[in-house]
């Protein structure tokens, strides 16, 4: 009996244990199970340009200003501050970097584009930490502000005629004066080692089109052929906000004036000082995203040229859970999805990205059904599976394989909702639609695409409600001395 009992808490923390560990390497299990989804797309609909080097590439490029734009949200929300202002903080970031790279070139414009974010979440953090404003208030009051300081910037500096000669006007900056370097990865992407061009064993693996190997063969060289420096610095910034945040007593210090502030006050630490350096670095991030934006294509400032990346921020940043590692898939989904735009034969890509979508949304559907388990409903989403992709089409049989699918999808709702099991109705909706569409157009239009990444969002954010948790005093005015 004895030995019953201590073998009953050794098996339970043995299985919290194995959950802490799953948990853990969440973020590198979904990017396995995405390039595998993906992997599959590609070879069913017979899309190598799905998971090519110049897809990625593109993603990357794109990707990095969101990421920049959730780093900053990070930092703000980490530190106690709810930080709606993104945007308008990269605007600031895109007029300083035009105004600075114009005058001193491509290196000063990153250093402006840090100060001009800098000074939008100052003033965040002055009308929030100092004078108790609301957060939100302040956020949208930034946004409205920003795009009028830019334009009035622009119009006092890029509509002399000096400045009108180089093609500055009220709407954008000269062009900057000189070019970033560019890298490449040396032994694996054909990068220069000292003047030598290295081997290219990345782009062999990849034009074998492999099942998954040549994906992460085209993923891998994406992330390390042709890249301008600062792509690579925007990479660096993120990896050490996650060592700044979770491995130094700075980091330990601002993520306590997030979650408990009455903690570090009471040893000393100022609180107000922590909120304002979570600011300063929130802004200059988002500044720095903004800088980004203005080497992207014309390398100049332009009207507009955000976006909404900054709203696109803090959708990565909910998505990952307010950790840099969820922020990084969240902001390469945005990305990607974005970056299908740039691409020649954008057709083929959407209608492989939303057959990926079908297989994704269909995984995890049976994963939900099976975990329960809910064998009715799983048996029903196999047969279902098997009409849509299986089955022979015919012009004469696809209308009855319609209604078929329809009843079986009634079916599917009406189980789930005696059981009160809603949450697993939303992957499967989404497996429907993506199913759907992949079979009755062709030829889709790309903003399908634009709005998978939001459909993913709101699908994670539903199906993880539970689990999703914000720093715990996130946009909570706190006063020294101040209780609770």
């Amino acid at each position: 009996m004895t030995d019953t009992v201590t073998a009953m808490p050794a098996a339970a923390a043995g299985s919290g244990a194995v959950r802490a560990r799953l948990r853990s390497n969440l973020p590198l299990i979904g990017a396995l199970l995405g390039i595998v989804i993906f992997s599959l797309s590609r070879l069913i609909s017979d899309t190598p340009g799905l998971t090519s080097t110049g897809m990625f590439g593109v993603a990357l490029r794109t990707a990095m200003p969101i990421a920049m734009a959730g780093l900053a949200g990070l930092y703000a929300e980490r530190s106690g501050t709810v930080n709606i202002g993104l945007e308008g903080m990269m605007v600031m970031g895109t007029i300083f970097a035009g105004w600075w790279g114009w005058h001193w070139g491509p290196w000063i414009a990153i250093i402006g584009g840090l100060v001009g974010g800098l000074l939008g979440g100052l003033l965040h953090a002055l009308a929030t930490v100092t004078f108790g404003v609301n957060h939100i208030v302040s956020g949208v009051a930034i946004n409205i502000i920003a795009p009028g300081v830019a334009r009035f910037m622009a119009n006092a500096l890029f509509t002399n005629e000096s400045a009108r000669d180089q093609g500055g006007s009220v709407t954008n900056s000269p062009p900057v004066d000189g070019d970033l370097p560019h890298f490449t990865m040396p032994f694996t992407s054909g990068g220069q080692f000292f003047g030598w061009k290295s081997p290219d064993p990345l782009l062999s693996i990849e034009k074998r089109e492999w099942f998954v190997i040549s994906d992460v063969a085209g993923l891998l060289r994406g992330l390390t052929e042709d890249l301008t420096i600062d792509v690579v610095i925007g990479a660096l910034l993120i990896v050490l906000a996650w060592y700044i945040l979770w491995r130094t007593p700075f980091g330990l210090r601002l993520r306590a004036a997030g979650e408990k502030p009455s903690a570090p006050d009471s040893l000393g630490v100022s609180v107000v000082a922590m909120r304002y350096k979570g600011m300063a670095l929130s802004g200059a991030m988002a500044g720095f995203g903004g800088a980004l934006l203005v080497f992207t294509g014309s390398q100049r400032y332009q009207e507009g040229q955000t976006g909404g990346r900054g709203f696109l921020g803090l959708a990565t940043l909910i998505f990952g859970n307010w950790r840099p590692s969820g922020l990084v898939a969240g902001a390469g989904l945005f990305g990607y999805a974005q970056g299908i735009d740039f691409r020649v034969d954008d057709k083929d890509l959407v209608r492989a990205v939303i057959l990926a979508t079908a297989i994704g949304a269909g995984v995890a559907t049976a994963y939900l059904l099976a975990r329960r388990p809910n064998y009715p409903v799983l048996g029903l989403l196999v047969v279902h599976t098997v009409l849509l992709f299986v089955y022979p089409r015919t012009d004469s049989g696809q209308g009855l394989l319609e209604i078929v699918g329809f009843l079986l999808a009634v079916g599917v709702a009406v189980i789930l909702g005696r059981d009160r099991a809603w949450r697993d109705l939303v992957p499967y909706l989404c497996y429907l639609l993506a199913a759907f569409a992949y079979i009755k157009f062709p030829e889709p239009n790309n903003q399908a695409v634009y709005i998978f990444p939001f459909v993913v969002t709101l699908v994670v954010v539903s199906a993880r409600s539970q689990s999703l948790r914000p720093p715990a005093a996130a946009g909570i005015p706190y006063f020294k001395g101040q209780q609770g």
